[in-house]
């Protein structure tokens, strides 16, 4: 059991709606909120998958280098 107390009306309105725009309790609508977002990884999380990559080689080229190049490749530039 969760309880959240002192939510602006506002806030409250806003979720309201968009639980009902979806077919949606208020409360089956937060939980998949709450669901989605502890499953994904925390930012210390990726940046340690992040760290633990060997790093990438481009060839002394920059990122933007490598957009322009692409860019030029498909006739955008």
């Amino acid at each position: 059991m969760i309880q959240v107390r002192d939510v602006p009306l506002r806030l409250h309105g806003e979720l309201t709606r968009r639980a009902k725009a979806r077919g949606m309790t208020l409360t089956d609508y937060i939980q998949e909120i709450l669901e989605r977002e502890a499953s994904r990884p925390s930012p210390e999380q990726v940046f340690e998958r992040i760290r633990s990559r060997d790093p990438v080689e481009l060839g002394g080229l920059t990122g933007a280098d490598l957009v322009r190049e692409s860019r030029r490749e498909a006739g955008r530039e």
